[in-house]
């Protein structure tokens, strides 16, 4: 296979991390944000107010997006292997 073609695999395949990690990971930032905004007004600094909000959000991102994020790695992995034939 040429290289110019394994570099846009590459390519791809960096593009299909990045789709798939940044909606959750949007999601866990703006959680900690309005964590920290109501910690800070609020005067509470509990460590565990401040990640099981986080962890929540994260597990219902991930239920509700799961089916997106291993449909788009399923097919980019039917592509991958139909280029190797």
């Amino acid at each position: 296979m040429p290289t110019g073609v394994l570099v846009h695999h590459a390519q791809e395949a960096l593009l299909l991390v990045v789709a798939t990690s940044l909606p959750v990971l949007t999601v866990a930032a703006l959680v900690g944000l309005i964590v920290a905004a109501f910690q800070a007004a609020s005067q509470v600094q509990d460590a565990t107010l401040a990640h099981l909000p986080r962890l929540l959000a994260v597990v219902a991102a991930l239920a509700l997006l799961g089916p997106w994020m291993g449909g788009a790695i399923a097919a980019f992995a039917r592509h991958m292997f139909a280029a190797w034939r």
